[in-house]
């Protein structure tokens, strides 16, 4: 491994380098987006007809698809790592869609555009070890791999149970008005005129994660929001329903590997250098 970084959220990137050798994934935990950055020719995937990489070709391995690799030339590449109930949590957050909806093709040596120049992002922020770089690279890579155009030729799965799209939209809503306020279980649930137990279990099918989940989510990406300005952090914890700035700190740095005041300042670091590349464009 070149480069490596904890992205937040479970989510990882590394880049690597690798010659002559024989890689097997057996049923892999999570998800990998991947793109070949050099080489690869010398790379290919046994038991499939799929050629061998190449600079810019991509790979997506689903969780749970094993697969196995022969090396034989030496190349480098980049991987993002996603856990399961975060991409679909995206999925459901970004395209409002039932989160059962998501199926993630998988793909060996494909061309595919906006996911390579997203992964190129990646790449060069874990090489500079630049966090909010990285962090904007994977919400970039993460909705492209999601997004129509990719040649998935996947059948959509039948869903049963879950939460129809008016209900999803009427709680989403709800919840993004009163993110400063205690949000209840069972005065969610009546929204949907369901008891608080079967709820829980129609919300998680339909968002991929709890509804304490998804409303933890949305707080922190409040707080990351409102730390970009000049808020106070105790003021921040409020707006977003933290009961204090200890809470939001505990609770942040575990998500993101960081505190609220150490995200602000590789902020306010970053600002100056963003400033300069503009005015020099």
């Amino acid at each position: 491994m070149l480069h490596g970084m904890e992205l937040g959220f479970g989510r990882s990137g590394a880049i690597w380098s690798n010659c002559q050798d024989r890689v097997a994934y057996e049923r892999p935990e999570g998800h990998t987006l991947s793109l070949y950055i050099e080489g690869g020719e010398g790379t290919r995937r046994l038991g499939r007809k799929a050629g061998r990489g190449r600079p810019g070709a991509i790979c997506i391995m689903p969780q749970a698809h094993s697969s196995d690799w022969e090396i034989t030339d030496r190349f480098a590449f980049v991987h993002l790592y996603l856990p399961d109930i975060e991409l679909r949590r995206s999925f459901t957050e970004t395209f409002d869609r039932d989160a059962r909806l998501m199926v993630l093709p998988d793909l060996s040596f494909c061309d595919a555009p906006h996911l390579a120049a997203a992964l190129h992002h990646l790449a060069s922020a874990l090489a500079r070890n630049d966090a909010l770089a990285a962090e904007a690279a994977t919400a970039e890579a993460t909705a492209a791999a999601l997004a129509p155009g990719l040649p998935q030729g996947l059948r959509q799965p039948s869903l049963k149970g879950g939460l129809p799209p008016h209900l999803r939209r009427r709680i989403g809503e709800y919840i993004e008005a009163h993110l400063d306020t205690p949000l209840r279980l069972h005065e969610l649930a009546a929204m949907a005129n369901l008891s608080a137990f079967h709820f829980q279990r129609m919300f998680r099918a339909s968002h991929g994660v709890s509804p304490q989940g998804w409303i933890q989510r949305r707080r922190l990406e409040c707080a990351r929001r409102l730390l970009r300005g000049g808020t106070p952090v105790v003021q921040i914890a409020t707006a977003c329903g933290f009961s204090s700035q200890s809470h939001l700190t505990r609770v942040f740095k575990a998500a993101t590997g960081t505190t609220p005041a150490a995200y602000r300042a590789a902020i306010r670091e970053c600002e100056p250098r963003d400033k300069a590349q503009i005015l020099q464009a």
